[in-house]
């Protein structure tokens, strides 16, 4: 596994080899030794996993607050989708600012995002699958989101979006007070 740094604190874009023969292929999603220089010990407590049908459909942007705020490593297993981290770290350098990879089931790359960091992402292809994994259990209690359009954020989605939950769309536009969340 290689890890590579973003220009935010924590994020990290990490390439998983691939074996593969006649038979098919292998990749190591995960592995605590190899994460050892992001953080000496990762628990994950929950793994999740999402189908989304359309293409230009969009989930998110979700996170947690504390006390069950959470890191998640991100890995898309069918399709492809353009993935995005949102800091929302208060006195964080990069408050408020974006970061996007493109995930594919065929270009061996996962997203590690640390507690702090709104997530989400539109499907570029009909179909997209991703496997999350979670340092916390979702909490409803500490649910929270950001508006997917929001102007402050100005997010260059590659696709007209398509598909948006209600859920997601009734996200409020970022309060003008609004300081992020402390951990």
């Amino acid at each position: 596994m290689k890890l590579h740094h973003t220009p935010f604190s924590g994020l990290f874009e990490i390439d998983q080899p691939v074996v593969g023969d006649a038979r098919g292929r292998f990749t190591r999603l995960f592995c605590e030794q190899a994460f050892a220089p992001i953080r000496s010990h990762l628990h994950f407590t929950q793994i999740n996993w999402s189908h989304t049908q359309g293409r230009g459909s969009l989930r998110g942007l979700h996170y947690q607050k504390p006390p069950a705020a959470e890191a998640k490593l991100i890995r898309c297993l069918r399709g492809r989708v353009y993935d995005v981290a949102v800091d929302v770290r208060a006195g964080s350098p990069t408050f408020l600012r974006w970061h996007a990879m493109e995930l594919a089931e065929d270009n061996n790359r996962a997203f590690f995002l640390p507690e702090g960091f709104a997530h989400g992402f539109q499907a570029l292809t009909d179909e997209a699958q991703l496997l999350y994994m979670h340092t916390a259990p979702w909490t409803l209690d500490c649910e929270a989101g950001l508006r997917y359009d929001d102007p402050l954020l100005a997010i260059a989605w590659p696709l007209p979006v398509a598909q948006v939950s209600a859920r997601d769309q009734s996200h409020p536009l970022i309060a003008p007070g609004f300081a992020g969340i402390r951990l």
